[in-house]
C-alpha cells in the first residue's frame, strides 16, 4: 500500500527548487534545515545554484521520504545521513552519535595539547563512533611527525568511521590507524600515546534529562554508563597512566554536572594538573589531566 510519497513526487515533478525549498522550509519550520534537505535530495553542493532549475520526480521523492522520516521524530542528522564537525563533514546514521557542538570544544581541547608538544607523536580517539574527534585531530595536527589511532568496540561504528576517513585528504589519512576493540586494549602492545581523548558514554542509566529523540534514536551503548554515568570514565581514568607516556595528556568529554566528581577521580589516581574546562555555554564538559611518571 502505497503512503502516496510516490503520487506527490509523480505530482510535483518540474516545480523549481525556489518553490521546493520555500515549501520545505514551511513544513520544517527551519530555513537551514530546509536547505539541507534540498541540498541531500538535489545532489546540489548549494542549493542557490540551482533555484531556478527544475527538479525530477525522483529528487522530490527523494526529498517526500526524508521529510516523512522527519515527522516519525528521527533526528535531522540521521536524515541528512551526514553531519558537521568541526572542518569535516561526517557521515552518520543510527550505529554512531550525532556529533554535537560540545564535542568540537573537547576535540579542540586535544589539538591544542597536541600542538605543544614535540613531535613524533602518537595520539588516540577512544570510542570514536563515527571518527569525529580523531580525524578532526588528523585533519587539523601538522601532516608530518603525528600518528592518529581510531578505537572503538562497535564493528558497525568502526564502519562509519572507515567511511569518514576516506574524506580526509592524502598524508593525513595515512596517519590515521583503526583498532577495534574496548578503549586502551584495542591498540597494539606496542603503542604509546601522547594525547589520549575520549567522549565515553557518561549519562546515568535511571537520569530522567535525556532527550526523548536521543534516547529513542541513539546507541545507548554511547551514552549511557551505570548509576551514575561515571562507569567509563573510571575504567578510562585507571587504565590511562599504563598507555599515555608520562607527560602526556588524558582528555574527557564529561556531563555538566560531573566536573567535581571526575576533578576528584583524576587526583586520587595521582593524575597532575586536573582541570575542568566549559564548553561554549559555560557548562563544565571537559576533564583535563596529566599523566605523571612513575
Amino acid at each position: 500500500m502505497s503512503d502516496g510519497t510516490s503520487d506527490r513526487a509523480h505530482d510535483r515533478g518540474g516545480v523549481s527548487w525556489r518553490e521546493l525549498l520555500a515549501e520545505t522550509a514551511a513544513t520544517v519550520g527551519e530555513r537551514p534545515a530546509a536547505r539541507w534537505l534540498c541540498e541531500v535530495a538535489s545532489g546540489a553542493d548549494r542549493i542557490e545554484d540551482v533555484l531556478e532549475e527544475a527538479a525530477t520526480q525522483r529528487m522530490v521523492a527523494h526529498l517526500d521520504a526524508m521529510l516523512a522520516r522527519l515527522r516519525t521524530g528521527e533526528p535531522l542528522a540521521y536524515v541528512l545521513g551526514r553531519w558537521s564537525f568541526r572542518h569535516l563533514d561526517l557521515a552518520v546514521d543510527r550505529r554512531v552519535l550525532i556529533p554535537r557542538p560540545e564535542t568540537e570544544v573537547v576535540a579542540g581541547v586535544a589539538i591544542e595539547l597536541a600542538r605543544e608538544l614535540p613531535p613524533p607523536i602518537t595520539v588516540v580517539d577512544l570510542g570514536t563512533g563515527s571518527g569525529a574527534i580523531g580525524l578532526a585531530l588528523a585533519d587539523e595536527l601538522p601532516a608530518l611527525g603525528v600518528s592518529v589511532w581510531l578505537t572503538d568496540a562497535s564493528p558497525d561504528a568502526l564502519d562509519v568511521a572507515r567511511a569518514n576517513l576516506a574524506g580526509i585528504p592524502g598524508r593525513r589519512a595515512a596517519n590515521v590507524r583503526i583498532a577495534e576493540g574496548p578503549w586502551f586494549d584495542a591498540l597494539p602492545d606496542d603503542v604509546v600515546v601522547d594525547v589520549a581523548v575520549a567522549n565515553p558514554p557518561y549519562v546515568a542509566t535511571t537520569s530522567p534529562d535525556v532527550d526523548e529523540a536521543v534516547r529513542r534514536w541513539e546507541p545507548h551503548e554511547a551514552l549511557f554508563a551505570g548509576s551514575d554515568g561515571l562507569d567509563d570514565i573510571r575504567a578510562l581514568v585507571a587504565a590511562a597512566p599504563g598507555r599515555v607516556r608520562p607527560g602526556g595528556w588524558l582528555v574527557l568529554e564529561i556531563g555538566a554536572d560531573q566536573g567535581p566528581s571526575v576533578a576528584a577521580l583524576l587526583q586520587a589516581a595521582g593524575y597532575g594538573e586536573v582541570a575542568i574546562r566549559q564548553d561554549l555555554a559555560g557548562r563544565d564538559r571537559v576533564a583535563v589531566a596529566r599523566v605523571r611518571g612513575s
